[in-house]
């Protein structure tokens, strides 16, 4: 007698905290950088940067005419890779090549630019890019960050090891990604959300029903078609492989997948939750708070996919924990009008207390600062003739080549300025 046995697979595998412990540490990190280098930006708003960086460091703010081109994007490029996978699978295996590159280099640059050796330029020239004479090390990490991504496209059916290449390209992706594309209002992320929630049930939980195979346009998508003849997978996942002793994975080594819309979608508005802490100088109680809740919509997906035994669409379970979350925190700390409008960051945003560290500063508080110092209270009770005021504001001298920290930058309206004398500290 002949019989075939199958030992039992576990129900969890520890692969799934090593992607748990990836997607919430690029969330908090690509969340805490975009944060900090925006508020940073708008700190050196008014100085003149002329640098050869100063293009690197422009980011992208979203708009809800934006986020539905995006969507309706993503639709029709889902759709035509689940009709058309052979061959659109090439091109996106090109386009993450070139963007990972170009984040993995954005990620090292910061490092890169503290080492104290190859700060030598190029010589002047007239060449493309090269006529901003790039220093020798940048150079060097363009041509490292180009060759670890040539690398991996050439091996990336390696299954010992190319993931590890995979799963840091697009770490560095994602997180070029959070600090380039900005969110300005909450109203903006929770557009984004709740639509992206809809894009993801629906291609996962009502596709099934369209199709002739009745299998899931976004899982067929993401694990690659059975009938492909190319055997390609896409590359826009972190896959970590099985790390069962089950004597199975010797004849197929399964992955466990993230996609990357998992980890930027929650994490755009976990960036948002950090600039508007810096804002209203909350100690990071929104940025710590959305991570958390980002960490346990995770472990839930985790747990239906265990329960379900099938692709669960992780947008399910965490826009709900992301959003109801900032909102309780928004409503405990009575800033939900703030939060929700971005104020400080929209343009038409009313100013607030808090905000005056940073925006035009009211006039009370002008007062209110002066008024503890006795030179400047003597001059302000001092009248001034006309024509001495408007010496003494450099907003009205034409010739005056500093810009006054208390005039408006954005189009606002301009405040009250003090009029003191030049040897007098405000």
């Amino acid at each position: 007698m002949v019989a075939l046995y199958a030992p039992s697979e576990p129900v969890m595998d520890y692969n799934m905290v090593i992607i748990f412990v990836m997607a919430v540490g690029t969330v908090a990190i690509g969340g805490y950088w975009a944060g900090s280098h925006d508020v940073k930006k708008r700190y050196m708003k008014h100085k003149r940067d002329d640098g050869p960086e100063k293009q690197e460091d422009e980011a992208v703010d979203v708009t809800p005419v934006m986020i539905c081109v995006f969507v309706v994007m993503c639709c029709f490029m889902l759709v035509l890779l689940y009709y058309f996978y052979d061959r659109l699978v090439y091109v996106i295996i090109g386009i993450f090549c070139l963007a990972s590159s170009t984040g993995l280099y954005s990620c090292l640059a910061p490092f890169v630019r503290k080492l104290p050796f190859c700060t030598c330029r190029v010589p002047d020239n007239n060449l493309p890019y090269f006529h901003k004479r790039p220093q020798a090390r940048m150079l060097l990490l363009a041509l490292f960050c180009v060759t670890v991504s040539v690398v991996w496209g050439i091996f990336r059916n390696e299954d010992q090891w190319a993931w590890v290449l995979q799963d840091t390209l697009g770490i560095a992706f994602c997180l070029y990604m959070l600090k380039t594309i900005r969110l300005p209002t909450f109203k903006a992320c929770t557009l984004l959300l709740l639509v992206l929630f809809i894009y993801d049930i629906f291609f996962v939980f009502i596709t099934p029903f369209l199709t002739k195979s009745g299998n899931s346009i976004m899982v067929e998508v993401a694990t690659g078609p059975s009938n492909s003849s190319t055997h390609e997978k896409l590359p826009m996942v972190l896959k970590v492989p099985r790390l069962n002793t089950s004597p199975l994975s010797l004849c197929d080594r399964p992955f466990s997948l993230l996609g990357f819309g998992d980890i930027l979608v929650p994490g755009l508005l976990v960036a948002y939750c950090h600039r508007f802490d810096i804002q209203v100088q909350s100690s990071r109680i929104y940025f710590v708070a959305c991570t958390i809740a980002y960490g346990l919509g995770l472990l839930v997906t985790f747990v239906a996919l265990v329960l379900m035994q099938r692709g669960q669409p992780a947008l399910l379970y965490l826009v709900p924990c992301t959003l109801l979350t900032s909102c309780t925190v928004a409503l405990w700390r009575r800033e939900l009008g703030a939060f929700w409008t971005g104020s400080g960051f929209a343009k038409d945003a009313p100013q607030t207390p808090w905000a005056a560290t940073q925006g035009p500063v009211p006039p009370k508080a002008v007062g209110s600062s002066l008024s503890e110092q006795p030179p400047s209270e003597e001059l302000a009770k001092s009248p001034l003739s006309t024509e001495e005021a408007g010496a003494a504001d450099p907003a009205k001298d034409p010739d005056n080549p500093v810009a006054s920290p208390l005039s408006p930058s954005n189009g606002d309206e301009a405040q009250p300025i003090p009029v003191v004398k030049p040897e007098t500290s405000a």
